[in-house]
């Protein structure tokens, strides 16, 4: 697969919140083994029905079929998941340089034991602002803050 076959397009809650929510749940399992599986099933839940159909979310589709997404608050990445098995194939700079072209500056938060996603960040130029102890449902996995100016 090169990138240019991938085709970015406006998420559609009527076809795409499955795949996603399974592109999602397979990538997190991934990506944060220290949360656990438990724990990720109740947030999966969370992603279906409150997270996505509020973002603006987009996705990145190979011969039609959705592989990853990343989904905006303003210009907040609220989250940017690719199928695990076309991870390191430029999906996700795709998806990163979409969004910067639609809203300029971006910002994030990031586990920091996702060590991958922390190097992919600062590869594409992110800094870190700030750290905290804990995550968004409190629990004790620090995160950092990271801007991209556009």
């Amino acid at each position: 697969m090169e990138t240019k076959d991938v085709v970015i397009r406006p998420f559609d809650a009527a076809t795409d919140l499955e795949r996603l929510s399974d592109i999602w749940f397979d990538s997190s399992l991934r990506a944060h083994p220290f949360i656990g599986e438990p724990r990720l099933v109740e947030q999966r839940r969370l992603i279906a029905e409150e997270y996505l159909p509020k973002a603006e979310a987009w996705v990145a589709c190979l011969d039609g079929e959705p592989i990853g997404f990343i989904s905006l608050l303003g210009r907040v990445i609220g989250g940017i998941f690719i199928a695990p098995d076309q991870q390191g194939r430029g999906v996700g700079r795709r998806l990163i340089a979409h969004a910067l072209d639609r809203k300029g500056d971006l910002s994030l938060e990031v586990y920091t034991e996702n060590e991958r996603a922390v190097r992919f960040y600062r590869a594409l130029g992110f800094e870190e602002l700030s750290r905290r102890d804990v995550d968004d449902f409190g629990f004790p996995f620090p995160n950092a803050t990271l801007r991209l100016k556009g």
